[in-house]
């Protein structure tokens, strides 16, 4: 893949911005994500309490208060670090829109959804994906998710295994969704959709020699409804965090002949 950065231009940004003591999305319940001033002896890290700069401690949750990359680590006893994982700078990437089904009282992104969302080559089993990365947006879909709270009293979609067998099969390395978890938001901690994607046998806590250690999985981002579904090129940045997630913000290009993608 060839690419002409001078001509990457007109960027989009996937990610949540994270509002620290602001409005901000949450999952699980846990603590919001927030800052305060900290303090060296006489020092006030706040510009606006006297001090000469500003300095804050920051406390967050990664995989709660807003987009963030996670890897198998994730799921494993071993502290693996996503970003060992993450070896791809530049990607090729397609972006679906999907409507989950009604399934009992849950929303569920089937695999005839997928299906239906992905051409019939994208998803040809043996034949690895000429994107690597596939992202997902799920309608419907506002900047409400910007700031959604996900809890018992609003579960969000969730992909079914079938889907994610799927997504495995077509050879796509990276997932990036618009969702708190590609699992069901309370599942008993079973994670099976996590532990499909990563090829960890269900109910273990270890890679195998055939887990997909370089492939990773990124939740809440946000996909404006105004963005065309196709093919861009992905940049997917991390903090350097040595931790199994780190927040992330992904950045596509419309595909285009002129830059090479």
């Amino acid at each position: 893949m060839n690419i002409d950065l001078s001509k990457l231009t007109g960027f989009i940004d996937l990610s949540i911005p994270l509002r620290f003591n602001g409005p901000q999305p949450n999952a699980y319940g846990v603590p919001r994500a927030s800052s305060s001033p900290c303090k060296a002896g006489e020092l006030v890290g706040d510009t606006r309490q006297g001090g000469s700069c500003n300095f804050e401690q920051y406390t967050f949750i990664p995989h709660c208060n807003g987009t963030h990359t996670e890897c198998v680590g994730h799921i494993t006893k071993e502290r693996i670090s996503v970003r060992d994982c993450l070896n791809d700078v530049f990607m090729q990437a397609r972006l679906v829109t999907v409507e989950a089904e009604d399934v009992g009282e849950d929303r569920v992104i089937t695999g005839r959804v997928l299906a239906n969302a992905l051409t019939p080559g994208a998803l040809a089993g043996g034949t690895p994906a000429l994107q690597s990365a596939l992202i997902v947006r799920s309608v419907p879909n506002d900047d409400r998710k910007l700031t959604a709270v996900y809890n018992s009293d609003n579960i969000p979609a969730y992909f079914a295994a079938e889907a994610m067998e799927m997504i495995v099969a077509a050879g796509y390395k990276h997932l990036l969704v618009d969702l708190p978890s590609i699992d069901r938001l309370f599942d008993e901690g079973k994670l099976a959709n996590h532990h499909i994607f990563w090829n960890v046998e269900q109910g273990s806590f270890a890679a195998g020699r055939e887990s997909r250690i370089n492939s990773t999985i990124t939740e809440l981002i946000y996909v404006p409804g105004n963005i065309a579904d196709g093919e861009y090129l992905l940049n997917l940045q991390i903090a350097p965090f040595a931790a199994d997630a780190a927040p992330s913000r992904p950045i596509i290009w419309p595909k285009s002949s002129d830059t090479g993608v």
